[in-house]
């Protein structure tokens, strides 16, 4: 070894320390493995399939699994009934205060009345708030004279009255004795006694009767006065109170609203006053008529029939009856019949060329809406309901079928233009031609 040179002898040193480094780096790889096999745990013992097994069908999502019909008929009946209940808590609240909605709705009704007036006036020159108060105390003090009119008209005949009501009960009394039913005195006077005796034994009943009509009597004083400020303000302040309104409703309502409201506003307008006008004709004529025919308290009668005019169909059957009853009972059967004819006439009249003429198409309502209206209206607040009811289907209809339009157009404005279309193929063509349709 000593002999070899000296690069050599550090080669094989070289080569000596690289053979042991790679020794040791391979023992420790073993180490390492042996380690890693210890901490693995031993694999438990699967046991084998089964020669057969059933064949278990996922079961499917509920949902799917519920017709369509009835998931639709689901979702409408939990709406309906929200729905239902959102109006019955609507009706609840108006009913525990129904002076305050029934004076509002009557100074909507005035308002609507009178407003036209206060434009005029304004058109003329006078401020606003000079025109307001012109038809504002104008209007009330003819409607208190109308009102004074008919009680003073009430109380001038009422004795007359009284005394034909008496003269009539006495030929009944004679009639039904000299009848085919043989009805005897005797009968006659023991039903008034038992009439009497009925009235007596209920006189408590009468009494607190009384004092409800007392009762009634303030409120429907207290009413007239809500009516009264309430028209004062809206002819004075109605468009403010509108936009106040508008405000009150979603921001992406409010332009549909916006048109919708002045549209019903002026249904509401044409239906009060055409209502007024054929509600004049028909007093006029049907009192002139039970006037001719010397029937008493013929003025008064004809003012009933103007008032109960607002009420469509029934308010024409109640105040015509009631003339041919006082015409019965004062004058007999041949002037009741002659004055059932005036006032069939004057209302099959008023019914087929006045209403369709005067009205127009702005507020026309299917007859059959007319009376379901009228008969809910009624039941759910008495008379002023039944008023109330045909005005509010009109301004409805007016507001839902703007608001239909309203949204299809809108609908039509965000759709998404034809692709590749032209200003030409989009036109409309014009009949017989075939020629796009010119812009102006």
């Amino acid at each position: 070894m000593a002999g070899l040179p000296g690069w050599l002898e550090r080669l094989g040193a070289e080569l000596t320390s690289l053979g042991e480094r790679l020794e040791e780096r391979r023992a420790e790889d073993e180490v390492t493995t042996g380690h890693e096999e210890e901490t693995q745990p031993a694999p438990e013992h699967v046991p084998p399939p089964p020669a057969y097994a059933p064949a278990v069908a996922p079961r499917p999502d509920p949902v799917a699994a519920v017709p369509w019909g009835m998931r639709v008929a689901a979702e409408a009946g939990w709406r309906f009934l929200v729905l239902a209940g959102t109006l019955w808590i609507l009706m609840k609240v108006i009913s525990a205060v129904q002076l305050v909605v029934f004076a509002f709705v009557a100074a909507l009704l005035v308002t609507a009345l009178l407003q036209p007036t206060v434009a005029r006036l304004k058109r003329m020159g006078l401020p606003r708030g000079v025109a307001t108060a012109v038809t504002a105390i104008g209007g009330f003090v003819i409607m208190g004279l109308v009102g004074w009119f008919v009680v003073w008209q009430v109380m001038e005949n009422l004795d007359t009255l009284s005394t034909k009501v008496q003269d009539g009960i006495q030929e009944l009394k004679n009639w039904l004795l000299n009848s085919p039913f043989h009805v005897t005195e005797d009968q006659i006077n023991q039903i008034a006694k038992n009439l009497s005796d009925t009235i007596g034994a209920n006189t408590n009943e009468i009494t607190s009767t009384g004092l409800q009509g007392i009762t009634v009597l303030v409120e429907v004083l207290t009413g007239i006065l809500l009516a009264m400020f309430s028209t004062l303000f809206l002819l004075y302040d109605g468009p403010r109170i509108w936009q106040w309104c508008l405000k009150l409703a979603p921001a992406a309502a409010r332009p549909g609203l916006a048109g919708a409201g002045p549209r019903a506003w002026r249904t509401l307008t044409a239906y009060v006053r055409g209502t007024v006008i054929v509600a004049m004709i028909d007093a006029i004529f049907i009192g002139l008529g039970i006037f001719f025919l010397k029937v008493p308290m013929a003025v008064p009668l004809a003012v009933f029939i103007f008032l109960f005019a607002f009420i469509p169909l029934v308010g024409a059957v109640i105040s015509g009856a009631l003339a041919v009853v006082v015409a019965l009972v004062t004058e007999g059967p041949f002037t009741a019949l002659m004055v059932l004819a005036v006032v069939l006439a004057v209302q099959q009249i008023e019914g087929h060329i006045l209403q369709p003429f005067i009205l127009g198409r702005a507020v026309r309502v299917h007859p059959l809406a007319v009376v379901l209206s009228v008969a809910a209206g009624g039941l759910i607040a008495g008379i002023g309901g039944a008023v109330v009811a045909v005005p509010l289907v009109a301004v409805t209809n007016t507001m839902v079928g703007y608001l239909r339009a309203y949204s299809r157009e809108n609908a039509l404005k965000t759709a998404p233009q034809p692709h590749g279309a032209t200003a030409v193929e989009v036109a409309p063509v014009l009949p017989h031609t075939g020629e796009a349709e010119e812009s102006q």
